[in-house]
């Protein structure tokens, strides 16, 4: 396992920062709940106002962009990681 201070002193990002997720899924009513979930999990100051939803154009996918304060880079590889496992997600950005 790489030491977590070491990786943190080699990326380009200073943390805490602004980071923003973009996730796509499949349109359907429980996937927002399942996503805000996993925010959750792994956010404790998940700010609403800084969330935003967007349908495609036929309504059959929908992207939700959710911009948070990421504390580290371990911290943003393990949300990433758990939305992509997430039922409904079909990518992670």
């Amino acid at each position: 396992m790489v030491n977590d201070s070491i990786d943190e002193a080699l990326s380009p990002l200073q943390f805490p920062t602004d980071y923003p997720i973009k996730v796509v899924g499949r349109s359907e009513r429980s996937l927002r709940m399942r996503i805000d979930g996993v925010f959750e999990a792994h956010v404790s100051d998940l700010d609403p106002a800084r969330i935003s939803e967007r349908a495609s154009g036929a309504g059959n996918f929908t992207a939700i962009t959710y911009t948070i304060v990421a504390q580290s880079r371990t911290q943003v590889t393990a949300l990433v990681a758990e939305l992509a496992a997430t039922e409904g997600v079909l990518m992670v950005i």
